[in-house]
């Protein structure tokens, strides 16, 4: 009886953290791969290819500050001083639905800044993303995120 209790109690936390996503698999896997480039470019400091993973018309919702519009304005914002890294940036998406040419997601993200100094900061969030497909690849229109305290 206990076995049985045990692996209930495993298939049902599975359940709970499950993902679900919706839509044609080939679209799906897209997103998810543009979701892993996008946390290389951002470890990498790659800002073009951070810029280039949105729309030219996105807009982005940082925590506590003004809404961020277009390509340009967002490589801004993504820009790290001299010194600052990102040394780990992680996105975990909970759900990935497709309507047509536009799909959103959300889930969950982390990371580790490091500083000039030597130390690091520890985050963690979450986040919704809107997506459109343009050109057979799918590109964020709308990105807001905040913060979760441990």
């Amino acid at each position: 009886m206990k076995t049985l209790s045990l692996i209930s109690l495993f298939f049902f936390s599975f359940a709970i953290h499950a993902q679900n996503f919706q839509g044609n698999q080939e679209d799906i896997n897209l997103i998810l791969s543009n979701i892993k480039d996008f946390s290389s470019s951002v470890m990498n400091s790659e800002y073009q290819s951070i810029g280039n993973a949105y729309t030219d018309d996105a807009k982005i919702f940082p925590n506590n500050r003004e809404i961020i519009k277009g390509r340009e304005a967002i490589i801004g914002y993504w820009t790290l001083p001299e010194g600052v890294q990102t040394k780990y940036h992680k996105i975990t998406p909970e759900e990935i639905k497709i309507i047509g040419n536009e799909a959103y997601d959300y889930g969950y993200y982390e990371g580790i800044t490091l500083r000039p100094d030597g130390t690091e900061s520890k985050w963690k969030g979450k986040y919704v993303i809107v997506w459109k497909k343009i050109n057979q690849d799918w590109k964020m229109y709308l990105d807001i995120w905040n913060g979760i305290k441990d």
